[in-house]
């Protein structure tokens, strides 16, 4: 029997979770073109927490969000960790959030959107030449995301 030919309930892709993400900003700036508005926000600093991986983001990485007409910011974040044994991991992420029309007031406002109030979800990869991090190269992982003007937190799951 393929895949295709399988009932998707049968299918499920298991995950675990992996670690945690709080990530903190210097600053969130807004720049509105004929394409897109689009927000720039600068790592200030940040930490990971997880039983396999632990460590701070390095200052200057960031993210650059998108804001299509239909409302959907894309997310594109390029960043350093730091372990907490001293080796560097690159991380790239991208995703998709809609804050539903009630909250963009209180996110252009400062506030915090937390991830039962919107619908925003990532996909973290991380990329490293320490020998006791290569399990990361391969690992695929989904977070689910809460935000602000000035951090943004992920909850983050590899996927088996």
């Amino acid at each position: 029997m393929t895949l295709l030919e399988t009932d998707p309930a049968d299918t499920v892709v298991p995950m675990d979770h992996l670690c945690d993400f709080a990530i903190r900003f210097t600053s969130m700036r807004m720049l509105t073109t004929p394409a897109a508005t689009r927000f720039i926000a600068t790592i200030s600093h940040g930490t990971v927490e997880g039983l396999r991986l632990r460590g701070e983001f390095l200052p200057g990485g960031g993210d650059w969000i998108t804001v299509g007409t239909d409302g959907v910011a894309r997310l594109d974040v390029r960043a350093t960790i730091l372990t907490h044994d001293g080796e560097l991991v690159y991380l790239t992420s991208t995703g998709r959030a809609a804050l539903p029309a009630a909250t963009v007031d209180r996110f252009m406002n400062g506030g915090t959107i937390a991830w039962d109030q919107m619908h925003a979800r990532s996909a973290p990869l991380f990329e490293t030449g320490a020998d006791s991090y290569a399990w990361l190269n391969s690992t695929v992982t989904v977070a689910v995301n809460e935000l602000s003007l000035e951090h943004v937190d992920y909850r983050i799951y590899s996927v088996r």
